[in-house]
């Protein structure tokens, strides 16, 4: 109890007084505002070091600025307490500021929440006991909220997925003009590669050297998931094997992978390896992007591109082209949150394929620009417009009525 009531000192300052945090605007902060106003738990999830914990302070700041008591406002993170109870961190609580949950309307803010057993059924007991509490946790990978959590706590829980920073975030965090965009060109193209190179995470906003950016990636993120958290929840036999598995797909991004032969080049079941890619797309360590059709059954049954969630920093800081048209074709699939690609049985192929509202074909090209894939999906599907997204080249191609765009990534993105 002591040492709860130490970090609970600690971890909230505005207790004692005045409270400010340096942040800096994530366009998901207004969904996640919006349903703080709703009984339902809010449940944030995603990587390592995306800024889930800088979101919660930003809740501690915004409830503090609409006059809520100070001590009506509690944040404590598990990360170092893996053995507590939530009860006893609330009774060190009213202990510490003579508040029972009973009394007053409070902001309870659970960082770090899969770490503490059974933490569903106790969250449950809370939410059902105290309407007047209002719930916010986070989780460093979806893992814990995808299995049991869904079950105890269904209809009592909303999740939200924290990303890294997109590209006009990361501007935006660097406090970098960018319009009017023609204005700014070769400075916007050369702080695409650097976003590039830090993956979007927030700490590594003013670095672009290799070292730093390869140690910060494998040590605090990568390492910490493969053989920290996914291990502590899953059954895995060979840690090893499942850093592999994403290494391979870390350095090779978009392959089609066919499990049946590398399931006997890696040594283990074909059962085996499917559970483990399932366990790098729950971790947010891979994406899997599915082979287009309109006939869902199709799509299930054609093989998959597996992308990292992460660009490995050997790949970015690499001068070829092939290693950059890989490094560009994973950001865009990643950026845009792409769910699919197209590939048909001569081995024309489409990167990204958008399904929502429209269909929307783009290839991604870093250096030589080729049409037949798009233009043949695109005739394939009746379609007018395609587009071409590329490392610098801009210009629109017309051909039989079709009209594809040819635009660089970083304007791509800021559109």
């Amino acid at each position: 109890m002591a040492q709860i009531k130490s970090a609970l000192v600690e971890s909230n300052p505005w207790w004692k007084g005045v409270f400010s945090f340096d942040y800096k605007d994530r366009a998901i902060y207004g969904e996640i505002s919006k349903f703080m106003k709703t009984r339902q738990i809010i449940a944030l999830t995603g990587l390592r070091r995306v800024g889930k914990t800088t979101l919660l302070l930003k809740l501690v700041e915004d409830a503090l600025a609409q006059g809520r008591d100070p001590k009506q406002i509690l944040y404590f993170s598990f990360d170092e307490f893996k053995a507590a109870e939530l009860r006893e961190v609330l009774d060190a609580y009213a202990a510490m500021t003579g508040i029972s949950l009973a009394g007053g309307h409070l902001l309870v803010l659970l960082d770090e929440v899969q770490k503490l057993e059974g933490w569903e059924e106790q969250l449950k007991r809370v939410y059902d006991l105290h309407r007047n509490v209002k719930i916010v946790i986070s989780g460093s990978e979806s893992l814990f909220l995808k299995k049991k959590s869904h079950e105890s706590l269904a209809g009592r829980m909303f999740v939200f997925r924290v990303k890294p920073l997109s590209f006009r975030e990361f501007l935006s965090f660097r406090q970098v003009p960018y319009k009017p965009v023609p204005l700014y060109e070769k400075e916007l193209l050369a702080l695409f590669h650097q976003f590039v190179r830090t993956s979007g995470f927030p700490e590594l906003l003013d670095t672009d050297d290799r070292d730093i950016i390869r140690k910060y990636i494998r040590e605090t993120v990568v390492e910490k998931i493969l053989y920290r958290d996914i291990p502590t929840m899953l059954p895995i036999k060979d840690v090893g094997v499942l850093a592999a598995v994403f290494g391979l797909i870390a350095e090779d991004p978009g392959q089609l992978l066919e499990l049946n032969s590398l399931s006997r080049d890696i040594g283990i079941s074909r059962n085996t390896l499917s559970n483990y890619l399932h366990y790098l797309e729950e971790a947010y360590l891979v994406r899997k992007l599915y082979n287009f059709s309109r006939n869902k059954r199709k799509t299930e049954r054609k093989l998959k591109k597996y992308y990292p969630a992460i660009i490995s920093p050997t790949l970015a800081f690499q001068d070829d082209e092939r290693s950059q048209s890989k490094v560009l074709e994973t950001v865009m699939v990643l950026q845009l949150d792409a769910e699919f690609f197209w590939r048909d049985v001569y081995k024309n192929e489409v990167d990204i394929i958008l399904h929502d509202p429209a269909t929307v074909p783009i290839e991604i090209k870093y250096g030589k620009i080729e049409t037949a894939g798009i233009l043949r999906f695109m005739r394939q599907l009746k379609l007018d417009e395609g587009c071409i997204v590329t490392n610098d080249q801009e210009r629109q191609i017309t051909e039989n009525g079709k009209k594809i765009r040819v635009v660089p990534a970083y304007k791509f993105l800021l559109e």
